[in-house]
């Protein structure tokens, strides 16, 4: 069950997700069903290449926090054990970071809870409702998920920037206002 919704995820990240916010419609796809997503920007630790990590997020006291749901067999997580520098394209705009693993049980608890709830639905894939879970309850099932910290360090570079995709939507909008203005000329 888990390597099937594990390619699922991956699939519809790929080619869902990541296009999303790299076109510029990040904020567009967010909501309290379907969850709050930002996309991680890492480096590979062996190819050293750009990999682009859509996951559930939450702010908490200026820090952002993420959780590595598959555990610590995840490859961007491991990734950005390698390389703690990396970028976050955040519906809000994109930040600069340094990332690392949280060890303190109290944040650790406060954090993946209110990663949980954001999630929406998929905050529920570990049994209960994140709101109403006991501590004990979401400290056992999540024992051997790592919490990230994003400790933000800067701007970083999102849709609209050099390097991001938002110019496509832009374009084609442009060239099909151009077209049906031309239309509705020769008519």
């Amino acid at each position: 069950m888990e390597t099937q919704l594990r390619k699922t995820f991956a699939y519809l990240n790929k080619f869902f997700m990541t296009p999303m916010f790299r076109l510029g419609f990040g904020a567009w796809m967010g909501t309290p069903f379907g969850g709050y997503i930002m996309v991680l920007k890492v480096l590979g630790r062996k190819s050293g290449k750009v990999r682009f990590v859509p996951v559930n997020y939450a702010i908490l006291d200026g820090d952002v926090y993420c959780i590595a749901g598959f555990g610590t067999a995840s490859d961007w997580y491991r990734n950005l054990l390698a390389h703690p520098r990396i970028e976050a394209i955040m519906p809000g705009g994109a930040i600069f970071g340094i990332a690392e693993p949280v060890d303190d049980n109290r944040l650790r608890l406060r954090a993946i809870r209110q990663v949980l709830i954001n999630g929406g639905f998929a905050g529920f894939f570990y049994g209960y409702n994140p709101r109403t879970a006991s501590d004990e309850q979401i400290q056992t099932s999540t024992a051997n998920v790592p919490v990230i910290r994003i400790r933000p360090a800067g701007v970083g570079s999102g849709a609209f920037d050099p390097g991001g995709w938002a110019w496509i939507p832009i374009l084609v909008g442009m060239f099909a206002c151009i077209a049906w203005l031309a239309r509705r000329n020769k008519s």
